[in-house]
C-alpha cells in the first residue's frame, strides 16, 4: 500500500499542535496518544508496536564494548564493503528516520531541537523544487539542512558524518551504499526470514512491508525525489502559510520589493489572535528568511531593520524570535566568520535569552 505522506504529516501537525482538528484516515497506520502528550504510530489495529520501535530487538550489539567483536553484518552478503560498525551507523540512521513522525514532550533544550529537526527535514522536501537559487546553493543548504536534520536527533558522531548525498541519493560514505538500497534490503531479510526472527519480531510480513514502504518514503522525501510537503492554514494565517509552503515565492517576492514580505510579517504580528500553531508557522516564516536570504547575505538584516523602523517592539520581537527560536543563524554566522558585535542596530533589540545566546 502506498503511504500518503502528506496525509499522515497534516495528522502528525494536527496532534503535533494540538490544532483539534478531526482525525484523518491515515491507514495503515495510526496515532495513539499517551497521557504526558505525546504519541506515535502504530500499525492500524496494532497496539503491541510502533513504527519506530518495531526493530529494536534486532539492534546489532555495540561494537565498540565488550571483547573485539568477529562477527558479521547480517546483510554482509548483499553489501560486501560492509563492517559491524557501518551496521550499527546505518540502524542509528534508520532509527532517526523512523522517528521523524513521533511526537514527545520535552524540556527547553530537546523541545528547540526537536523544532530544528522537523524544520529541516520540511526544508530538505522543498529544496528539489526551488527555481530561485542556483544549483550550488541548492546543494549548499541541503548539507546545511540535513546535518541538523541529525544533529538535532540527536545522534552520535560517527552517525552525523556518515553520509553524504550523490546527487539525489543519500549515500553511506565510506562504503558508497545507496540508504535506500540498504533499507529496502534491511526490511527484506526480515520479511523473508519472520520466523527465524519470530522472538524479536511482534509484525507480521505485511507489516513489516508496511514499515519499509514509510521508511523509504521518509528517505525519498528528504533526498527531494517525493512531492514537496505542505503546512496546511487556518484562518488568518494565509498569507504566512502560502510563503512558508513556497520558498520560490518569498525569494522572488523579497527581490521584487522587500516590503512586500515585510507587510506579511506585519500582518501577522498585527493579528493578535494566539495559538500553537500559529506561532509555529510564523517562526518557519522568519527562520526561511534566515535560511535562504541572510545565510547568502547576513548584511540583509539591515534592511529587516529599516523595515520595522516605525515598529521598534515589532523588530525585537523578529530579531530576538530570528536569534532564539533556533540555532540556524548561529552557524551561519560562524560559517561566514560575521562576529554580531559588529552589528550594534541588531544587538540593541537583543532581549536577555538572544544577549545570553550570542554576546
Amino acid at each position: 500500500m502506498k503511504i500518503q505522506l502528506q496525509t499522515l504529516y497534516n495528522e502528525y501537525l494536527n496532534i503535533k499542535w494540538k490544532r483539534g482538528l478531526t482525525p484523518v484516515h491515515t491507514e495503515p497506520f495510526e496515532y495513539t496518544l499517551y497521557e504526558d502528550d505525546s504519541a506515535d504510530l502504530f500499525l492500524s489495529g496494532h497496539s503491541e508496536e510502533t513504527f519506530t520501535n518495531w526493530m529494536r530487538e534486532l539492534q546489532p550489539e555495540d561494537p565498540y564494548y565488550g571483547s573485539k567483536p568477529n562477527g558479521m553484518p547480517i546483510l554482509a552478503d548483499v553489501f560486501n564493503p560492509l563492517d559491524i560498525y557501518d551496521e550499527q551507523v546505518l540502524y542509528y540512521l534508520l532509527f532517526t528516520l523512523n522517528t521523524t513522525m513521533s511526537i514527545h514532550t520535552h524540556n527547553s533544550y530537546s523541545t528547540m531541537n526537536d523544532w530544528m529537526k522537523t524544520y529541516s527535514f520540511f526544508q530538505l522536501a522543498q529544496l528539489n523544487g526551488l527555481s530561485s537559487l542556483k544549483e550550488e546553493q541548492k546543494r549548499e543548504l541541503r548539507d546545511f539542512f540535513f546535518f541538523f536534520y541529525l544533529y538535532t536527533h540527536p545522534v552520535n558522531e560517527d552517525t552525523l558524518y556518515a553520509c553524504s548525498f550523490n546527487g539525489q541519493d543519500l549515500i553511506h560514505t565510506k562504503t558508497d551504499i545507496k540508504l535506500e538500497h540498504y533499507f529496502s534490503a534491511f526490511h527484506d531479510h526480515y520479511i523473508e526470514n519472520q520466523d527465524k526472527y519470530s522472538e524479536q519480531l511482534l509484525l507480521a510480513p505485511h507489516e513489516i512491508q508496511a514499515c519499509k514502504n514509510l521508511t523509504l518514503e521518509l528517505l525519498r522525501t528528504i533526498e527531494g525525489k517525493s512531492p514537496k510537503l505542505s503546512m496546511t492554514s487556518e484562518e488568518g494565517l494565509e498569507a504566512v502559510v502560502e510563503l512558508v509552503n513556497n520558498v520560490d515565492q518569498m525569494l522572488h517576492m523579497y527581490a521584487e520589493n522587500k516590503s512586500l514580505l515585510f507587510d506579511v510579517i506585519r500582518g501577522f504580528l498585527a493579528d493578535h489572535r494566539a495559538g500553537a500553531y500559529r506561532d509555529h508557522c510564523f517562526t518557519m516564516l522568519l527562520q526561511n528568511y534566515a535560511s535562504y536570504i541572510l545565510y547568502f547575505n547576513f548584511d540583509e538584516i539591515h534592511a529587516l531593520l529599516d523595515g520595522f523602523r516605525d515598529k521598534p517592539e515589532w523588530c525585537g520581537i523578529i530579531i530576538n524570535k530570528i536569534f532564539t527560536d533556533a540555532i540556524f543563524i548561529h552557524k551561519i554566522m560562524r560559517k561566514n566568520a560575521i562576529d554580531i558585535r559588529e552589528y550594534p542596530n541588531v544587538i540593541e533589540f537583543f532581549d536577555e535569552q538572544a544577549r545570553e545566546f550570542c554576546l
